[in-house]
């Protein structure tokens, strides 16, 4: 007879859960001191914090709040206690990997470009994580299908109008727009469909993982 689990399910995928808005907030920060570009909502973060001050952390802690609000106003999507803790913690983890500075820098191009690509395999694999318990979706995935169910658009293009306004947004506001963003565009997507089946087979009874819902499109 198989040796019982003595940590309950739901212990284990908020665990799950929020190790994994640690890992992406420490891909986020070496995507951020490679500077060769980050995702297009980082870059408004980066832009904000350059032209109003405070920190990309509490940048990123804003804007989700703005887009809780958003979503319950546009698609009626309730926040829960999941979409909450994504939009304090991720925040509070990107602050804090880099004010205790245990991300390396790079010098050179090469180790520029190996910091980037670290960072994006990194946090890739840790928005696996975060999803794969099914805890409940982040701000930004919510304001997103809140946006495919009020316009009726399709969720790859409702995406696509988003990242690039957002990018825009944060172009304007002074954010880091370069080749790494494009690439950060192109690979993000293929690559948390990658390592999501990975983590969901870990999260599998008798850990309580729950009927799959595709987040990622």
């Amino acid at each position: 007879m198989g040796k019982k689990s003595m940590l309950h399910p739901l212990t284990v995928r908020y665990s799950v859960f929020m190790l994994g808005l640690a890992v992406m907030g420490y891909g986020i920060g070496m995507m951020i001191e490679a500077n060769l570009g980050v995702a297009p909502w980082d870059t408004l973060h980066i832009g904000l914090q350059k032209t109003f001050g405070l920190t990309i952390g509490i940048w990123s802690q804003i804007v989700g709040v703005i887009i809780i609000l958003s979503s319950y106003i546009i698609g009626k999507i309730r926040p829960n206690v999941g979409m909450f803790l994504n939009m304090f913690f991720f925040g509070l983890f990107i602050d804090l990997f880099m004010w205790l500075k245990w991300i390396p820098t790079g010098g050179t191009m090469i180790e520029r470009v190996f910091l980037f690509v670290a960072g994006l395999l990194i946090y890739t694999f840790g928005t696996g994580m975060y999803i794969s318990p099914r805890v409940g979706a982040g701000p930004r995935d919510s304001f997103m299908l809140a946006l495919n169910e009020r316009m009726g658009w399709g969720i790859g293009k409702v995406r696509i109008g988003i990242e690039c306004t957002v990018t825009l947004l944060g172009f304007l506001f002074g954010g880091p727009v370069s080749a790494g963003t494009l690439v950060t565009a192109l690979t993000i997507g293929p690559l948390i469909k990658q390592f999501i089946p990975m983590w969901e087979r870990m999260m599998a009874k008798p850990y309580g993982k729950v009927p799959k819902e595709q987040f990622i499109d």
